[in-house]
């Protein structure tokens, strides 16, 4: 039934979203798709490839962003950041991770519905439902995506569950200026079949030397997540009525920690808290 479920999807987000135009005014939501309906790792050849580039799999200390100085601007400095929330992001293979999750039983029923009918089929954005899905952590891979001058554009980062090896999450990690935007926003695109989801995070310090990304939702055009389709050679572009929220923060024992918060509209649907530790050289 997969296929016509993804169709019937597709067709939906269609409906409710805009002809976007990806080449000119609308080329701030370009992103990957998966070249079939099973994700996993596929993109990133395809993706690096429409950027004239190439993909670097094993790179030592490779990062999601490889400076975060690129998303300074009014309310943001990378260099007013705990040490380690920077390394986290500059060098994120050299960090493992410890994950719990915590479903509001509100959400849990269409949660553990969407899980099974795309996120496992499809090896994308698998959420954890039970706390015991994670309880020997997830495994994290960065592939870097360069442009055709050798500079890092990207970062594939690809999580499975440690237990099983399947796939959670796997996203395309970059920087973009949003419409009207005076700083940049991080950008996250988790490839589909013929479109993608995206999230536009705004960073902030907090205290500490902490870090807050917010996906607040709102206009079209402003942080938020956007769910991208193509029928045919027409992209389509709607509004997801999904907030997230991210702190990164290190703890009175020095231990890098991590709390996500996923709300549908105003109702946590999801909170997820991550430990986060330096691998062994």
């Amino acid at each position: 039934m997969g296929l016509p479920l993804d169709l019937l999807t597709r067709w939906g987000w269609r409906a409710v979203g805009r002809r976007v135009d990806l080449t000119g005014r609308d080329a701030w939501l370009t992103g990957p798709t998966s070249v079939g309906p099973t994700v996993r790792d596929a993109w990133l050849d395809a993706y690096a490839a429409q950027l004239s580039g190439t993909v670097h799999e094993q790179v030592p200390g490779a990062g999601l962003v490889p400076d975060l100085a690129v998303l300074d601007g009014p309310g943001f400095a990378a260099a007013a950041l705990h040490r380690s929330v920077r390394d986290f992001y500059e060098h994120t293979e050299r960090w493992r991770m410890e994950v719990w999750a915590a479903w509001s039983p509100l959400f849990w029923p269409g949660g553990e519905l969407i899980s099974r009918l795309f996120g496992r089929r499809v090896d994308q954005l698998a959420l954890p439902m039970r706390p015991l899905d994670v309880a020997r952590g997830m495994d994290s891979r960065v592939a870097v995506i360069t442009d055709a001058h050798d500079v890092q554009v990207a970062a594939g980062w690809l999580r499975t569950l440690r237990s099983t090896g399947e796939y959670v999450y796997s996203g395309c990690y970059s920087h973009r200026t949003l419409p009207g935007a005076e700083r940049p926003s991080v950008h996250v695109a988790f490839p589909l079949e013929s479109g993608n989801v995206q999230v536009f995070l705004r960073p902030e310090n907090g205290a500490g030397g902490s870090l807050w990304l917010h996906s607040s939702g709102g206009r079209f055009g402003g942080d938020g997540a956007y769910v991208v389709v193509l029928h045919g050679d027409r992209p389509y572009a709607a509004t997801a009525p999904l907030r997230e929220t991210f702190h990164v923060f290190v703890d009175d024992d020095g231990v890098l920690r991590t709390d996500h918060t996923l709300r549908i509209r105003s109702a946590t649907a999801l909170r997820l808290h991550y430990k986060l530790e330096r691998r062994t050289p």
